[in-house]
């Protein structure tokens, strides 16, 4: 809902006023829009880009100014997100006007930013349409683009969003282009990024060693080594993408190889909707998402007849499918005639490359050549991901098209606050009065590189205020690379339970006050607040205050972070709590010998380097070990993947799920006042092994475990659950839990902007911050 606030000065038959919009209102088409309308409503005055948003004057008739106001908001850009409007009295120092309305230069506010920055949009129909007349002077121009698509937060400077403030002020405007740009009635009127042929952006072709390739077209010279088998470095929006033939077995290990990503999917970018379908089943939601400017990759099932290489997702019956996010990418695919493999331009876990520079050193023993060009990127942005559950998208990296985000808090903060987020699948965000911006997504802060890209980011949005920084938020695990960033800022600390900032970005998402709500947050690993591994968790939310309701059954993960990668070790915690007769089937099965069965024994009962966990995608990680489905994470959420891929090959779960997960009082030195007691499920799942395949046994564990959850809200008493956490990336048991849930009477809030995974820690953390909710009280 947008907020708006009309002066009384509206009140009389003529009205001189401002208005104020706040929102994503830049580089949007917005400034030319509200001209239009104006200019069509005779009123004067003028419109101008600053620190906060859109400023308009007019001067008018009041009745006509109220109708531009109400236009203005229902017929904006579709691309625009509006948050609010406020009509003032013109102070007596405004900018004079002329008699005819105009668009005047923009200035940066001595306040604070409005805290909404414009993300990158793939090309609109319109500029689809002239790279691809012969007649149009754009015809094949690579950096094509208007007031509707093309570069925003990726050229970026500082805000306002203007041409000056971007890396687009290194090319100045052909006078073919300056007068697009003056022109009202031109659909590049003030499209900051315009260009031509002959006044933009160009390519320019290299070989790996560096050395130019003198070609009349580039695109078609980087055509012919993909056809030939080659891997190509692509310069795209937001950075670099590795691009070679997914039909080609050889090539796709060749950049497994070269890119040290044994098993991890790779994305598959196709020229259009109606060639994608010969290779993936597409649902109109997915058509849709996929479609959109937003470009993003889309998770889609995949024919068995297809012939993509079998090693683009290898063991995955999940294709991470998209379409062309630039104009580079459209003439590319078009040239090459087939799809492509589009995968970040890094070596695993690092950061995208964003320049020739860099892209040339770190990626010269990956890639041919370089289809590089000249247009700096100034801020580098991955791909956004995407999954449909049967209630809707469920985000699993927000970034290009989709972010960075501003939205509205439920309350204003009197200070400033800095949220760092998680280790994994970083984000950051700032919190600032009663707005906060949530950056796309920057990766996992394990290595240097990443580690720098997450500085880079906080300088960026950090300057977006005009005050210091005053306080910052991070999580409570004192060896994430977000929290000692923390503690060196020099700033009061504030630390938010890992799982409490789950669930309170899902609360954040849907509007939710933390009252009478059960947070259910089902995730890998996180630090609790009793000094354990937590993974889940039941938080209890009552009257603003969080409590530790409930969790899984914890076990012990032998050797630590060996555990995580190895699912057999946990395999065998799970199997030890069943008993030593149980705990020895399954060492036997797995192949240790009795020494090394004895060897784990000892670890499991002395707790020697085994620490105690409740996390929920652990167990997914034994349950995939025990079901023969998967030994090693080779990447994060493999197994549990392979777990919901193959309870989706099953027909229907068996009749006696219900009993499988037991909800037990236990008691308070557990650290919680319930337990959902999993050993039954694991004696089931063991037992059947034989008579039932293992589909059928894995569709049971997403019954059993969503049936634990509703059993465990019904005891809570609440009238709403949140699920939160990356489990619920598992769009198979978000679907079973929601339906299970709804049907015993609760309201289900779930994820669909916000990642439910660590993308949206540090939402969950602001949200912490303006509720003043930090911490998860332990039962007494």
């Amino acid at each position: 809902m947008i907020a708006t606030s009309l002066n009384s000065s509206l009140n009389s038959k003529h009205s001189d006023v401002l208005v104020r919009v706040r929102g994503t209102v830049q580089g949007v088409g917005f400034r030319p829009y509200a001209y239009r309308i104006a200019s069509e409503m005779h009123l004067k005055g003028w419109i101008k880009n600053d620190g906060q948003g859109v400023v308009i004057r007019l001067i008018g008739l009041t009745k006509t100014i109220d109708l531009f106001i109400k236009k203005l908001v229902h017929d904006a850009p579709a691309i625009a997100h509006i948050v609010s409007v406020e009509t003032i009295t013109t102070p007596q120092d405004a900018i004079p006007v002329t008699p005819q309305f105009e668009i005047i230069a923009s200035e940066r506010s001595q306040t604070t930013a409005d805290l909404s920055i414009p993300s990158d949009l793939a090309p609109c129909h319109h500029c689809a349409s002239e790279i691809a007349d012969k007649s149009n002077h754009r015809y094949g121009y690579a950096f094509i683009n208007c007031t509707q698509c093309g570069p925003r937060y990726s050229i970026l400077e500082e805000i306002p969003y203007d041409r000056s403030h971007t890396s687009m002020r290194a090319f100045r405007m052909c006078s073919k282009c300056q007068k697009e740009y003056n022109d009202p009635l031109n659909r590049r009127f003030h499209a900051e990024p315009n260009a031509c042929p002959v006044c933009g952006p160009q390519l320019s072709l290299y070989s790996k060693l560096g050395e130019k390739i003198d070609t009349k077209d580039e695109i078609k010279s980087a055509a012919e080594l993909l056809k030939s088998g080659g891997i190509l470095a692509v310069k795209g929006i937001g950075g670099y993408h590795l691009m070679a033939d997914a039909k080609n077995e050889k090539t796709v290990i060749e950049l497994r190889k070269r890119k040290f990503r044994d098993h991890k999917p790779f994305a598959v970018m196709f020229a259009d909707i109606a060639t994608m379908r010969e290779h993936v089943e597409i649902s109109d939601e997915e058509s849709d998402l996929l479609s959109s400017q937003a470009a993003p990759i889309v998770l889609c099932k995949r024919f068995l007849n297809s012939d993509l290489s079998l090693a683009v997702a290898p063991n995955n019956p999940w294709v991470g499918a998209m379409l062309p996010s630039s104009p580079l990418h459209i003439l590319l695919l078009k040239s090459f005639g087939g799809p492509l493999i589009a995968t970040s331009g890094n070596l695993s876990e690092e950061p995208l490359c964003k320049d020739e520079k860099e892209a040339h050193h770190r990626l010269a023993s990956i890639a041919d050549q370089f289809l590089d060009h000249n247009r700096a990127i100034v801020h580098p942005v991955d791909d956004s991901v995407i999954r449909i559950s049967e209630h809707g998208p469920v985000m699993l990296r927000r970034a290009r098209g989709y972010a960075p985000y501003g939205t509205a808090l439920p309350a204003a903060l009197e200070a400033s606050y800095l949220c760092v987020g998680a280790q994994m699948k970083n984000t950051v965000a700032l919190a600032y009065q009663d707005r906060v911006l949530t950056s796309p997504h920057i990766g996992d802060l394990g290595n240097a590189s990443t580690q720098e890209a997450f500085r880079k980011t906080i300088g960026i949005i950090g300057g977006l205020i005009a005050t210091p920084l005053s306080h910052v938020v991070c999580d409570l695990h004192p060896d994430y690379s977000s929290t000692h960033y923390a503690e060196r800022l020099g700033l009061p600390v504030v630390r938010v339970q890992h799982h409490l900032a789950h669930i309170l970005s899902c609360l954040f998402e849907n509007h939710h006050s933390a009252d009478r709500v059960l947070g259910v947050a089902f995730d890998g690993t996180g630090y609790g607040e009793d000094g354990t591994i937590w993974g889940g968790e039941f938080i209890l939310l009552n009257k603003g205050r969080a409590s530790r309701f409930a969790k899984l059954r914890t076990f012990r993960l032998p050797g630590a972070e060996a555990a995580i990668k190895d699912a057999r070790r946990t395999a065998l915690a799970l199997a030890h709590i069943c008993g030593e007769e149980r705990f020895m089937e399954v060492a036997k099965q797995f192949g240790y010998t009795e020494r090394n069965a004895s060897v784990f024994d000892n670890i499991l009962v002395s707790g020697l380097n085994s620490p105690v966990t409740s996390s929920a995608g652990r167990f997914f990680d034994g349950v995939a070990a025990l079901l023969g489905l998967g030994d090693i994470n080779h990447y994060e959420g493999q197994l549990p993947l392979a777990v919901e891929a193959a309870a989706m090959q099953a027909t229907q779960c068996s009749n006696d799920v219900k009993s499988l997960i037991r909800v037990n009082a236990v008691d308070v030195s557990e650290g919680a006042s319930y337990e959902l007691d999993w050993e039954p499920l694991v004696e089931y799942l063991w037992n059947s092994r034989i008579k039932k395949d293992a589909s059928t046994l894995a569709l049971d564990v997403h019954h059993a475990l969503a049936q634990g959850i509703v059993d465990t809200a019904r005891i809570a008493g609440v009238d709403s659950v949140a699920l939160s956490g990356g489990c619920f990336q598992n769009v198979l048991l978000l679907d079973i839990t929601t339906r299970l849930l709804k049907e015993a009477g609760f309201r289900v809030l779930i994820h669909q902007e916000i990642p439910p995974g660590d993308g949206g820690i540090a939402l969950g953390q602001a949200l912490a911050a303006v509720w003043d909710l930090t911490r998860v009280e332990l039962p007494t």
